[in-house]
């Protein structure tokens, strides 16, 4: 295995010693179809050989648009095999977005899960220069399209098998660690996105570093279900898949995956916090629905689960009576609920992205879920630190990944240097040496500090978004934010405050949640918005603001940061909009800018303001939504700025 240093290579490996083994498994029309490593290796040559006979040339980028296919996967490695380099993008990303990373890396062919994406691209195809040839999946609908600037999947296919395979060999053979694997995009919350280019090396090296840390083997099982634009898809779903055999399942749709998880049972699974917290929103919505008896039962045993339950998995010891009781809530309430969750046969399960909540993290580990928390970005090809069994805490993002360095600047933000570390920010060479540096320690752009007896690294914020407070104290807003999100009615949670006097917050509601809550008290309303502003909503709003004031309280560093008054947004973030990245980002310096009379609003007293917000609709229209927004105020506990100075 030492000698292996692409993922092309693996795919052989993984052909020649297991090749009847399961490498992709997709839900279509109710029935789980699977390929064998042999058929994959044989449908991704194919892919390949016709690339290159449709005129593809080494080191061209290939752009690969769709929702979670194991046709699309496999297109991502018969680029590399051809010589090509593939560039995923967002299935969601909307036509001014496409059409950016297309001519950011001019993009010559696209190939495209289904007609939604072909039309996308062709919306903008007269401003890509040297775009050739898109390549489609699911022919539904493009019957009588022109037929000679695209070609369905099969096609090429066919292409490839009637064609030589001697090209793609001596391209394959030319190909090394350094050779680039894959160029995927930042998430952009600060500008235009930048091309992360990404070498073999790199994906290589933190696959294996990263599987070897976990003991990740060839019979685990993942769910492949996040954008495959996004790096932590990417390394999970080829670099990882490949580097350790493991089988790669694609859900039916959208709407089917919580339904395909139970039905896979991953024995590996990763999701950022805002799916655990979705998850744990629909258990509570169920248990507020469930009989006097049932919730009783799941109460007493959740109380128990919270002390145990982490106990257990970390191999403390416990009482007798306390883990033979500890037994009785798995067969009557923990089983069951990992059962509904899915989640019964994860072994190793990872979240990140942003900083997930202390209870809700301890939520899913009370419950005998080996939940832990990983520390990554795209420029490390994901991951920077991760935390150990038996090490698992709440409040850190654990140790460095084998072969990475940490290190702390000054001014407190987290620098890093490993084997993952990309090569380049495509055709942008100062964006690269203002990233990293001559001896290859990278910025991550968060503010940090590493724990001196435990080495485990501490995230505090955005080192752009930590500010200090017009008092000195210091301004986090993200620790008073995952805080809120917590709270199964608030989705969202955005605070301002730097350079003030006091801390304001928006709020976005979670529309399940509360829409239940509503119906089950007989409340009717006719939008997002109407229920936004409903008084009582405003009131239990109100009543979670309070609580996390006095939770921001009792941390001397942070106690400033208490929110003095907030406001229920009129409608949701949107990445549509711009206000979130696709990866669901908050976009915190637009918001700003965009909300700056509702911001006004709240610092000057106002008791409620008239405002009228640009949106974009599901068909890409544009309009306006006009709303009078209510200003809330909240309970903030007196804090000695004394305190917070000297804490500073």
């Amino acid at each position: 295995m030492t000698d292996l240093h692409t993922i092309p290579a693996y795919l052989d490996r993984n052909a020649t010693d297991f090749g009847d083994a399961a490498a992709y498994r997709e839900k279509e029309y109710g029935i789980w179809q699977e390929w064998t490593w042999s058929d994959a290796r044989t449908e991704i040559e194919e892919m390949a050989r016709g690339l290159i006979g449709l005129g593809l040339e080494i080191g061209e980028h290939v752009a690969v648009i769709g929702r979670n296919r194991p046709q699309l996967y496999m297109s991502m490695v018969a680029v590399q095999c051809a010589g090509g380099i593939p560039v995923p993008l967002y299935q969601d990303a909307v036509g001014e977005e496409i059409a950016y990373v297309l001519g950011n890396c001019s993009a010559k062919f696209v190939i495209a899960g289904d007609q939604e994406q072909v039309d996308k691209v062709e919306e903008v195809r007269a401003r890509i220069e040297g775009l050739r040839h898109i390549v489609y999946l699911d022919g539904r609908g493009l019957r009588k399209y022109d037929h000679s600037v695209m070609s369905s999947m099969e096609t090429l296919r066919e292409a490839g098998r009637n064609a030589d395979r001697a090209e793609m060999d001596r391209r394959r053979a030319q190909q090394t660690g350094a050779t680039t694997c894959v160029m995927l995009y930042t998430s952009g919350t600060t500008g235009k996105p930048k091309g992360v280019v990404l070498s073999h090396d790199n994906i290589v090296s933190t696959s294996k570093a990263s599987s070897g840390f976990d003991n990740l083997r060839q019979s685990d099982e993942v769910l492949a279900y996040l954008p495959m634009a996004w790096v932590g898809d990417f390394i999970f779903s080829i670099g990882q898949a490949m580097v350790t055999g493991f089988t790669v399942n694609c859900p039916e749709s959208a709407d089917t995956i919580m339904h395909d998880l139970r039905e896979i049972g991953p024995t590996y699974y990763f999701a950022p916090p805002r799916v655990f917290e979705t998850q744990l929103t629909s258990v509570m919505i169920r248990m507020e629905d469930a009989s006097r008896p049932k919730k009783a039962m799941f109460d007493h045993f959740m109380a128990h689960a919270k002390g145990v339950g982490p106990r257990l998995l970390d191999g403390e010891d416990v009482g007798f009576f306390d883990r033979m009781k500890y037994k009785l809530g798995e067969l009557l309430v923990f089983g069951p609920l990992k059962n509904t969750l899915g989640l019964s046969r994860v072994r190793v399960g990872y979240t990140a992205g942003e900083a997930i909540g202390p209870e809700l993290f301890d939520f899913y580990r009370s419950i005998g879920i080996n939940l832990k928390q990983l520390y990554g970005q795209t420029e490390a090809s994901v991951f920077i630190t991760q935390q150990k069994d038996n090490e698992v805490r709440s409040d850190t993002v654990g140790t460095p990944t084998p072969g990475v360095e940490l290190r702390i600047a000054e001014n407190g933000e987290v620098f890093y240097r490993s084997p993952g570390s990309f090569v380049e920010y495509y055709q942008n060479p100062e964006s690269t040496a203002s990233t990293k540096d001559p001896e290859g320690w990278v910025a991550t752009g968060d503010a940090g500090f590493i724990e001196e007896d435990t080495g485990h690294l501490r995230i505090i914020d955005r080192a752009k978004d930590v500010g200090k407070m017009a008092s000195g104290a210091l301004f986090a807003p993200k620790f008073v934010e995952n805080k809120l999100k917590f709270f199964p009615d608030i989705y969202e949670a955005v605070v301002f405050g730097n350079g003030r006097d006091r801390c304001v917050a928006f709020i976005n509601i979670d529309l399940t949640a509360v829409g239940n809550w509503a119906e089950r008290n007989n409340i009717a309303y006719a939008s997002y918005q109407e229920l936004a502003q409903h008084p009582r909503v405003l009131a239990t709003i109100t009543d979670h603001v309070n609580a996390v004031n006095r939770l921001v309280a009792e941390d001397d560093m942070l106690a400033g940061c208490q929110v003095h008054r907030f406001l229920v947004l009129h409608k949701q973030l949107d990445a549509d909009d711009e206000e979130m990245t696709r990866t669901q980002k908050v976009k915190r310096r637009l918001i700003e800018e965009k909300y700056a009379d509702l911001i006004e609003g709240l610092y000057s007293g106002a008791e409620e303001v008239y405002t009228e917000t640009d949106v974009t609709y599901e068909d890409g229209r544009k309009g306006k939504i006009k709303a009078t927004v209510k200003m809330c105020d909240a309970e903030v506990v007196p804090v000695d700025v004394k305190t917070l100075e000297a804490a500073e």
